[in-house]
């Protein structure tokens, strides 16, 4: 177990007042860990707690992923991992409870989005140099990935494990059906495609409404194509201006005035929508490194194509051509474990270029380790798509202390707004206005 809490090392107060109120709800929820003897060896007395991501088409895909690599890991080093896989809808509040109540694993996997805040509690071990040598060293990892675990300046707060950025799917007969040709580029083009699309019981478009982390993904890819960054250049939260309301508009009208997805969208939460394009039912996906999830569900790459998100028509004036955000999972350690050599060797194991092979390929992500990354596995017509956005075209969300509230508060705002959209109400510029502003100043108070 940590000793004790770590609330006297939150430097924010905004995100320290979310970390209490979400503590004071799930504390004690975490797994732990446990030293049969000695503690922190990998002697073969020791046992770790891994909190893993939700990475596959279900948690159960992940357990069958992870369950054989942790047995090779023990057989390895005698050291036993005691997984629970954890959904995306609940992992952020299960790691910061963890944060603040000392219960909980001593290894977990993290958005990379959420690096900074995470870092701003204290609770992670920072990656100094002495630590990357245990793990191979800094510059075994590409540097985009590194650029989103923590605060520049800062030693990193977690590891890169899975690379990822978003990419348009789009069924190749339903389009054929409708006569289109190629894949839109802008979103002019898509929501015209879309409509043509959509008939009958088919969409054009499956979102996931109701998925805070999927929201606000998208609604910082649209509010950057309109200039808006969310923070100013200070790190104040500035979530009203015009490019902002332009962008979560734009992105909720895709429901709402476009009509091209579904208003049952605006409840799915978890993989529904890749479930949905891959049965027919929408025509086109906006995914992280759909393909394993795809295949999951039946659904043979001769089916789809792949092609980068769409941007504004003409020039970006203002704004931005950014068509992802820098999406990953990082993986992290408790700087309170009593296994930290353990902790340490299963970084090092789950980073190692044979496990990238084998983890990155069941999942369909890319390797941030430089090495695996060259294999020509990692070349395949989507994949290639996905590394050319990730190096020409992604974005990062900010990296400020206060992002996971953030994206808590704003992905919550855009949920709201999809569920007016879902009931038939016009979301109006005041609209969203109204839901920003109630955002920022639940980020102020």
């Amino acid at each position: 177990m940590r000793e004790g809490p770590i609330v006297r090392m939150i430097r924010t107060p905004a995100l320290a007042a979310a970390v209490i109120a979400l503590a004071a709800a799930t504390a004690g929820c975490g797994g732990g860990t446990s030293t049969t003897s000695g503690g922190g060896g990998g002697t073969g007395s020791t046992t770790i707690t891994y909190w893993a991501s939700d990475q596959g088409s279900s948690i159960s895909d992940d357990y069958t992923v992870l369950n054989p690599e942790l047995n090779k890991f023990q057989q390895q080093t005698g050291i036993k991992v005691k997984l629970e896989v954890i959904g995306w809808p609940d992992l952020l509040n299960r790691v910061l409870a963890a944060t603040t109540s000392g219960q909980g694993p001593d290894v977990v996997n993290i958005g990379n989005t959420w690096s900074a805040s995470l870092q701003a509690t204290g609770a992670f071990l920072a990656w100094t140099p002495q630590h990357f040598a245990s793990i191979g060293g800094e510059s075994r990892f590409v540097s985009s990935a590194l650029g989103s675990t923590g605060e520049a300046g800062q030693p990193p707060a977690a590891i890169p494990l899975y690379s990822l950025a978003y990419a348009l799917y789009y069924n190749k007969q339903l389009f054929q059906q409708a006569g289109i040709s190629a894949p839109p580029v802008t979103w002019d083009q898509l929501v015209a495609d879309g409509q043509k699309l959509t008939h009958g019981g088919t969409y054009g478009l499956a979102i996931e409404g109701g998925s805070i982390p999927e929201n606000i993904h998208h609604a910082f890819v649209f509010a950057k194509q309109h200039g808006c960054d969310f923070f100013d250049a200070a790190g104040k939260p500035d979530f009203t201006s015009a490019g902002c309301v332009a962008g979560v508009q734009q992105f909720v009208n895709l429901m709402g005035a476009d009509k091209i997805a579904s208003p049952g969208d605006a409840e799915y939460d978890q993989n529904q929508s890749v479930s949905d394009f891959a049965s027919g039912k929408a025509a086109m996906l906006m995914w992280q490194a759909a393909g394993a999830n795809l295949k999951a569900h039946g659904m043979s790459p001769s089916q789809y194509g792949v092609a980068p998100i769409p941007v504004q028509a003409g020039a970006p004036g203002q704004g931005s051509n950014a068509d992802s955000m820098v999406a990953g999972i990082n993986i992290a350690i408790y700087k309170n474990t009593h296994n930290l050599t353990a902790a340490e060797k299963f970084v090092n194991f789950m980073t190692s270029d044979s496990e990238q092979m084998i983890l990155c390929t069941k999942y369909g992500s890319i390797p941030p380790v430089s090495t695996a990354l060259q294999n020509p596995a990692f070349a395949t017509p989507e994949l290639s798509v996905l590394r050319n956005v990730l190096s020409t075209s992604a974005a990062p969300l900010p990296q400020v202390p206060a992002e996971s509230q953030f994206e808590q508060l704003v992905g919550t705002a855009v949920k709201n707004l999809f569920a007016d959209a879902a009931a038939g109400h016009p979301v109006t510029t005041r609209m969203v206005e109204q839901q920003l502003a109630s955002a920022q100043a639940q980020m102020s108070g």
